[in-house]
């Protein structure tokens, strides 16, 4: 049996539920590599991350290098003398500190990889309606998530299922498979395989304003698929034209319809206390909205105060 002293790596909610499960197993963490603290909301008041305040809770050593190949935090985490380090959620690693340990670093990645490399996996996979994902276990080389799998779970996605409960979902499954790799590269069983190559697989890029946007010409699953694979975070946006007024807003819950009542794509309606959006198929019923500088609602909270132009539309 290999004596492990692990370095743990990460920063968000999602990484905390891995390191819990590690100390819960008794596995040793010498220490933690987190984000920078940083200034947050409108008093600016300083922020840490949930990983670092889990790790001063438990009085484990925390280091939160701006550069990762700093003499200083080089010099920092060796000192800490780790043999194999843990990423969740974290950033690219340069090579000088992947292969510090000598039992390698592996990362849990929320996919089942080679499919949705990249920084957003759990919202992609629901935006292009995929029924299976999962989570993979590899260890890091050069390029990001091409490494050599070390393990993965499939875990199935429900259709009313939005990108907030996959990730509790993933986050769950992903510390379980972390730490079943610990154990498999503690008692020194670890077999690794390739990636397969495969033509056109799909990515996870970096969601940005762009690619958040809903194209109203979509049909109603594709649209659907966005909204709930984008909640509740960043939230799907899009334009609501109302009279004059031009509001950026976002759409956080919808459902799909039959009914659009041969109106242009966009074209908002009401039935009852029901607003939707006609497409060139059927129609959406937003059921959650934000409008600029409000609060998340309801739309029978909206509808409460909130007055349809004759031209309103969704752009």
């Amino acid at each position: 049996m290999k004596n492990l002293q692990i370095v743990f790596m990460g920063t968000p909610e999602f990484a905390v539920e891995t390191l819990k499960e590690i100390i819960s197993e008794n596995f040793k963490v010498v220490g933690v590599v987190t984000a920078p603290d940083r200034p947050a909301g409108r008093g600016r008041k300083i922020s840490v991350s949930p990983v670092k305040e889990f790790a001063l809770e438990k009085e484990i050593p925390v280091l939160q290098p701006t550069n990762l190949k700093s003499e200083e935090f080089l010099s920092d985490l060796k000192s800490l003398q780790p043999n194999l380090q843990v990423v969740v959620a974290f950033r690219m690693l340069p090579k000088i500190v992947w292969q510090l340990p000598e039992y390698g670093t592996f990362n849990l990645h929320a996919s089942l990889l080679p499919q949705y490399r990249g920084a957003a996996p759990i919202n992609w996979a629901l935006i292009n309606g995929e029924k299976i994902t999962g989570i993979s276990t590899f260890f890091i080389d050069e390029k990001i998530d091409t490494g050599e799998m070390i393990l993965q779970k499939e875990v199935s996605i429900s259709e009313e299922e939005n990108a907030g409960k996959l990730h509790h979902k993933l986050m769950k499954e992903g510390a379980k498979l972390v730490v079943h790799t610990l154990n498999e590269i503690q008692k020194g069983a670890v077999k690794t395989l390739l990636q397969p190559e495969i033509p056109f697989p799909k990515e996870a890029p970096k969601l940005n304003s762009e690619n958040t946007k809903i194209d109203w010409n979509q049909s109603p699953t594709e649209i659907y698929n966005k909204i709930r694979g984008l909640s509740p975070y960043p939230g799907a946006w899009c334009f609501l034209q109302n009279g004059t007024d031009q509001l950026r807003c976002k759409i956080f819950k919808a459902r799909t319809a039959s009914e659009n009542r041969h109106l242009s794509v966009g074209k908002i309606f009401l039935s009852g206390k029901e607003l939707h959006i006609a497409l060139k198929k059927g129609s959406i019923i937003v059921e959650e909205i934000q409008l600029p500088g409000k609060r998340k609602m309801k739309v029978n909270e909206l509808l409460n105060g909130f007055i349809f132009k004759e031209n309103a539309h969704m752009a």
